[in-house]
Parts: structure tokens; C-alpha cells; sequence
């Protein structure tokens, strides 16, 4: 039998897949719903398990999730309890769960030295450095996250109070958040009151367009952001001596690059490839030579 292997990109909209062959050779893809193994382990198993299949059968291969080794890069998996479940009921013939962090460092800087920043909702960095994997922030909105779309959001929503106060200037960005609250501050205060890191990151997009437009308010926010990503970027150099590959990865990660400090700006490389390649590699490299070696010994 030959031997195939999965790499899983999963996360909380989403779950693809990737099946290859021994050499890495990707055969067939497939994507279903969303995988986070914190928040709903069981769901996070049947979209997995679905992606995999849909993979298999593009391939133009019965879906046998047995015959395949697979590196899933999952959100939640820093929780041991929910790893432990899901690894207990995957169908692969052999699985490791990862975060979905080391799959993209894989995917952007292959298996050299160097180090990503995932600039989205949230902020992660993972630097490799002599094959020493290190994380940098990461530890979430309320505590760490600084640059996220989620903090930019929150920024956005604290400048147009203080406009509406008069402690700052009136600004188009403020004028056109607080309409969205029919020009009641009170409404703004509601609605933060219980507002997730996704429900404040929704509007980052408006603020990179009032800064685009010139908004003074809306470029400070930015800059803000900046200053919290450029710190960041410091501690990663640190950790590689400024060696290697360094990209910016995320939703954000295309609008960041003019408002970050020279230093950074002028190592920013485009990834090699994404987070699924990544994963595919790592499942390659985990299981490759056991596959092999079982394939000759059933022959």
C-alpha cells in the first residue's frame, strides 16, 4: 500500500486539507467548516475528517483516512485535554496535533532559520533559531495582542468617545463610528461591555481606509499598533540575531508594512508558501521514513 500523508489547516471559520505523497506531492485538497478543538471538539473531528475525504476524492483515491499519516495545525491545541480527545478518535494511522502557528512558520520560511508575526484579530511571532522553535506575545486580547485588528477596533471606538467629549478633535472615522451607534455614546458603551476580539477587529478595515484618506485620528491608531508590532519584531530579532527569513503574515499583514519602522520594513520577505503547504512538510517529515519503511515491509 502506499503510504500517503495529510497536512490539516484548521481553525475557527474553517479546516483544510492537503493529501500528498511520499516525495510531498500534493494529490487532491479538500475544506469544510471550522475546527476549533477548544470550543467544539466534536464538530472540529467531523470537519477534519470531512476535509480529509474531500481530499482523497479529488485525488481520484477511495477516502481511506487509515493509509494516511497527518500534522494537524489546530487552534486550541494548547489545551491538553481537548488535544487528548481528538487525537483519541482521529482515523489516521498516525496524527500529531501541532499549532496552527508552526504550521505557518513551515509553510513561509521551510526548514530554515528564521521567524513569522500573524497579524490578524490577534498577534502571534515564532521565531526558529539552531531549529529552537520560540513564541513572542500571543496570550490574547485583554493581556497582549498589541497591533491586532482586535486592539486597533477597540482604539478606534475609544477615539470616537473622545471626540464626542470634546477631549479630542471630531475626525471622519469618529463621525462615521458613532453614526453606526446612531450618535448615542451610550450605545458604544454596550456594545464594547460585551464585545469579543472579532466584534471590535470588524472595524480595523474602516480605520485603514480613514488613514488612507489622510485621517489624522485614524493614522495615530495605526501608528499605535505599529509601535506594539515593531517591539514585538525586536524581541523576535533578538531571539535570531536578525538572520533569516522574517514575514508578516495574517489579514493585517498587507496594510502594516508603510507604518513599520525602517529596520523591519527593509527584512520583510513574502512567504514561500502558506500554512497547509506547512503542514504537508511537517507530515513528510514526522512520518516519511516510517511510511516507507512499513510500505517495504508489507511488500
Amino acid at each position: 500500500m502506499t503510504p500517503y500523508f495529510l497536512g490539516i489547516d484548521g481553525g475557527g471559520t474553517s479546516c483544510r486539507a492537503a493529501l500528498a505523497d511520499r516525495n510531498g506531492t500534493v494529490l487532491g485538497k479538500g475544506r469544510s467548516g471550522a475546527s476549533n478543538i477548544l470550543t467544539d471538539p466534536d464538530t472540529a473531528l467531523t470537519h477534519i475528517e470531512e476535509a480529509s475525504r474531500m481530499a482523497f476524492r479529488e485525488a481520484g483515491l477511495s477516502p481511506d483516512l487509515g493509509s494516511a499519516c497527518a500534522v494537524l495545525g489546530l487552534a486550541g491545541n494548547n489545551v491538553g485535554d481537548a488535544v487528548r480527545y481528538v487525537t483519541a478518535r482521529l482515523a489516521f494511522a498516525k496524527a500529531d496535533i501541532v499549532s496552527d502557528g508552526m504550521i505557518a512558520l513551515q509553510g513561509a520560511i521551510g526548514d530554515d532559520d528564521g521567524a513569522i508575526g500573524i497579524v490578524g484579530t490577534g498577534t502571534i511571532y515564532i521565531a526558529r533559531h539552531e531549529g529552537e522553535l520560540r513564541s513572542v506575545a500571543g496570550w490574547g486580547f485583554h493581556v497582549s495582542d498589541l497591533g491586532s485588528g482586535a486592539r486597533l477596533g477597540q482604539l478606534a471606538l475609544q477615539q470616537c468617545l473622545l471626540a464626542h467629549d470634546g477631549i479630542r478633535p471630531m475626525t471622519p472615522l469618529s463621525q462615521s463610528i458613532l453614526s453606526e451607534f446612531s450618535n448615542r455614546p451610550e450605545n458604544v458603551v454596550e456594545f464594547a461591555r460585551l464585545a469579543k476580539p472579532g466584534d471590535f477587529g470588524r472595524f480595523t478595515p474602516k480605520v485603514f481606509e480613514c488613514a488612507a484618506a489622510g485621517d489624522p485620528a485614524a493614522i495615530t491608531i495605526i501608528r499605535t499598533g505599529a509601535s506594539g508590532i515593531d517591539e514585538a519584531l525586536d524581541a523576535v530579532n533578538r531571539i535570531t540575531g536578525g538572520r533569516g527569513r522574517l514575514c508578516l503574515l495574517g489579514g493585517l499583514a498587507p496594510l502594516y508594512p508603510p507604518y513599520l519602522a525602517e529596520r523591519h520594513r527593509v527584512r520583510l520577505f513574502e512567504p514561500l508558501a502558506d500554512a497547509l503547504t506547512g503542514a504537508v512538510a511537517l507530515a513528510v517529515k514526522a512520518y516519511g521514513n516510517a511510511g516507507a519503511a512499513s510500505a517495504e515491509a508489507r511488500a
